[in-house]
Order: structure tokens, then sequence, then C-alpha cells
């Protein structure tokens, strides 16, 4: 009976009051302590730096407190300036905090060189053309020269210039087509020789 009538006596009461009043204090307090120490009420936006090189971005990153980090280099893109930043991590017009780390891609200095294949020459144009592609070459010119095979790649030529199995162009690079014509001949030395074995027999009887 004493303990249920100081359950409800005022005293009791009154304590009970008082330690609501102090827990929601505490409670108070502590949310904006949090509140404080994390920065929740503070927002940047996040600028473009697309098309920026990294003297710019720094500069434009300092004057928000943010920081940034280079992830990689990207493929090239003829879009955007060479060591420009062609992507970031969080995207532009996100909100972040202080400090918070920016990570970007750069646009490389050009397109990577890539090795022709040793595989080419006397394949056919239909083989050698899905062939180049396929690595990032671009189809030039095609001519023909006397050749027993039609459409067999002869020669590879980039500006001019005969390229050779294993050399390395840059990515795009037109490469041009020499082909054979199917005409039975073949040409060396810049001197046309028919294949003449039938010839050859001929002239050994008018010998006789």
């Amino acid at each position: 009976m004493g303990l249920f009538r100081f359950i409800f006596s005022k005293t009791f009461l009154i304590q009970l009051v008082l330690a609501g009043i102090v827990l929601v204090i505490i409670s108070f307090l502590t949310m904006q302590w949090l509140d404080y120490s994390t920065n929740q009420d503070q927002r940047i936006e996040v600028p473009d730096l697309a098309k920026m090189n990294l003297d710019n971005v720094e500069g434009r990153l300092e004057e928000l407190n943010l920081d940034y980090e280079i992830l990689d280099s990207a493929n090239f893109n003829p879009d955007f300036p060479r060591y420009s930043v062609i992507d970031q991590v969080p995207a532009p017009g996100k909100l972040v905090k202080e400090d918070r780390k920016i990570y970007l891609t750069l646009n490389p200095s050009g397109y990577r060189k890539i090795q022709v294949p040793n595989n080419l020459i006397r394949k056919t144009r239909r083989q050698v053309e899905p062939t180049l592609r396929s690595l990032g070459f671009e189809i030039g010119e095609v001519s023909y020269k006397p050749d027993i095979a039609e459409d067999a790649v002869l020669e590879l030529r980039h500006k001019g210039k005969l390229v050779e199995p294993g050399d390395e162009l840059m990515k795009t690079s037109v490469i041009d087509l020499v082909l054979g014509d199917g005409s039975g001949r073949y040409r060396g030395n810049d001197l046309d020789t028919l294949d003449t074995e039938p010839e050859t027999e001929e002239s050994e009887i008018d010998e006789f």
C-alpha cells in the first residue's frame, strides 16, 4: 500500500515530470550536437566540371571547399579537350557536404595505338575489312594491281606508306587496301610479268 500511495503522490508525479523534461532537453541537445558535428545543414551543389582541365577544376573546387580524386583515363573522346574532365561522380547538381571528394575521369591525350595483325596479307577483302574495323581502324581507298588472286589483300597502306604486320597505328587510322585484280599476272619490282609456263614450253620447242 505504501508503494501504491507513493506512485500517486504529488512528489512522485513532480519527479516524473522533471525527469521527462530533462530527457527531452538531453535529446534535443544531442540532436543539435549531431547536426553540428556531421554538417547536416550544410549542402554544397556539385559544379559541372565537364571539359575543364585540372588547373581550373582545382580552383573551382577549392572555392567550394570540395576535393577531387582522379579515377582513371577513359577512351579518347574527340569531343572533349585533351586531359579534360569527361565524367564525374557525384554528378553536377548533386548536394554534398564540405570536403567531399569528387571523382573524375579524364580524357587521354589521344587514341591508343593498336597493333596491325600479322595474318591479313593474302586474305580476302571480305575477311580483312571486318577484322580491321573491329580493331578500330577505318577502311580508306581500295586499289588493285595485277595478281592471280582476285580481291586478295596484297598490301596495307597508311598515308601512302606501307604498313607491315605488327606495326602500331592510332585507333581510327585510315588504312588503304591494295588488292589483287585476278588477272593471273604478278607485279614484281614495278614490272609486270606473266605467269608463263605454257610460253616457256613453246620457247623450249622453238629452240629445237
